[in-house]
């Protein structure tokens, strides 16, 4: 009963990042602070994709560039049947417009690295194609998300591409990540051995993201337009979807033919969604007054699904230990 109940404890990342909207709702900052506060999450959103690129290991990408089938499946779940459910889900009635378009960004965005890799690990499964398939994901991601989202979540106030949020693309996302993986050679014994401060600064990054992007939607009424019944329809529109891709990535990994550790590959790889790709490219494409009610859903969503992973993932490894 110990390890049930620690399983489905929040991690203490995912209550951080809830106390920052806490704060964000009480204390939004206001004036200069904001622009401030705006500043350093900018600044937060170069460092964390330096960082991505300077932890993504090349002979990592070329050992499993060799799996293509493999890739495909977790690239078609990521980025293919992800925006499907989450399209069909955002049309149910009842939902504010951010909410929803939000619904739709959770389709879009990109799978993440450590999680991804981790449970892959726990459950017995190809941590060499985990680590491939999520680096392949966040590499095409600079392309696909906007793209997606764009797509997907236009119209007033949605998601675009015009040509400064291409510029902040570029200079944000895409150059510190080439940046940090051209650099890996000079900083990757460091980043190796600060492992756990690059972790803190890593999600202290997100969470001052989330504080910013939630302070900014309060100042324009987020809570006046979102209520209990909304908020609990979008956690269990994000039940279902948890539901539906888990289900798919199980079903393609059997009827496909693929060995017991690619199965579980595909399981953790292509049911993730990164919450701090999200977290960036949401500031970058969406309006700094929506940003907040756009990322609540992909918050909700990233919490329950490292819950129902974690369940899985035990799951996997008492099999793997019986068989033996």
């Amino acid at each position: 009963m110990a390890g049930l109940l620690a399983r489905f404890r929040p991690d203490p990342f995912v209550l951080s990042l809830f106390a920052a909207i806490v704060l964000a709702s009480l204390l939004p900052p206001r004036g200069i602070m904001a622009d401030v506060f705006a500043w350093a999450a900018d600044a937060g959103i170069v460092l964390l994709f330096f960082l991505h690129g300077a932890k993504l290991s090349r002979e990592a990408i070329i050992g499993g560039m060799t799996h293509w089938r493999l890739h495909l499946v977790i690239l078609a779940v990521t980025f293919a049947f992800f925006p499907v459910c989450t399209l069909l889900l955002s049309a149910v009635p009842g939902l504010d417009e951010n909410l929803a378009r939000g619904l739709v960004f959770i389709g879009a965005v990109p799978s993440t690295m450590q999680s991804a890799v981790a449970f892959t690990a726990m459950a017995g499964g190809n941590v060499a194609g985990a680590v491939c398939a999520a680096a392949i994901s966040n590499m095409a991601a600079v392309f696909v998300t906007p793209s997606l989202s764009a797509l997907m979540a236009g119209g007033s106030g949605g998601a675009e591409i015009s040509g400064t949020a291409a510029l902040r693309i570029i200079l944000q996302l895409l150059v510190p990540f080439i940046v940090g993986h051209m650099l890996r050679p000079v900083v990757g014994d460091f980043v190796t051995r600060h492992k756990k401060a690059v972790g803190l600064a890593d999600k202290g990054t997100i969470v001052l993201i989330v504080f910013v992007a939630f302070g900014a939607s309060v100042r324009e009424g987020l809570w006046q337009r979102t209520g209990i019944e909304e908020l609990a329809l979008v956690i269990a529109l994000c039940l279902v979807l948890l539901v539906a891709v888990f289900t798919a990535a199980a079903l393609a990994g059997r009827y496909l033919g693929f060995s017991r550790e690619d199965r579980i590959t595909i399981q953790f790889a292509g049911s993730k969604k990164s919450l701090a790709a999200g977290v960036a490219f949401a500031g970058v494409l969406f309006p700094p007054a929506s940003v907040g009610a756009v990322m609540l859903p992909l918050m909700i969503f990233h919490q329950a699904q490292m819950i129902v992973s974690a369940l899985l993932a035990a799951r996997w490894a008492r099999q793997g230990a019986q068989s033996d």
